[in-house]
């Protein structure tokens, strides 16, 4: 399994927002979802599940989340797995990032990806050899 971009959780919400306020980045994240080459993790489709069915307003239903989940079977999706995780814990002690971000960069390198579409880490930075975009930075 290969791609060329890691999509992140942030990028599954705002595809998804109905805020008035965040109209432009869900543009810009269904523009960023209809890239070929972009893949995903179990950990990435667990965290959208949990975050639009409690934090997004309004929140989605189990019904419409699961269903969209279902959808984003089209993509690769890699799983967690115990190599996954250890990976994740080394770099996690390499550049000082969370353990969820870890295991983003850990799934992103292991796919192949040359970046992470992201507004959660630092634009431009790179990790293990994968680099972060922000899709919604200005200029």
């Amino acid at each position: 399994m290969r791609a060329e971009v890691f999509i992140d959780t942030n990028i599954l919400l705002y595809a998804q927002s109905k805020d008035p306020a965040e109209a432009q980045k869900k543009t810009i994240a269904r523009g960023v979802l209809v890239q070929s080459g972009i893949a995903l993790s179990a950990q990435v489709l667990g965290e959208f599940y949990v975050n639009a069915t409690a934090k997004l307003r309004p929140a989605l239903s189990h019904e419409e989340a699961a269903l969209i989940v279902d959808r984003l079977g089209y993509l690769p999706v890699l799983p967690v797995t115990h190599l996954l995780v250890r990976e994740a814990l080394r770099i996690k002690a390499e550049y000082a990032l969370s353990y969820w971000d870890s295991l983003i960069v850990s799934a992103a390198k292991e796919l192949g990806c040359k970046e992470i579409s992201s507004e959660d880490m630092s634009d431009g930075q790179l990790y293990a050899g994968v680099r972060v975009v922000n899709p919604f930075r200005a200029g």
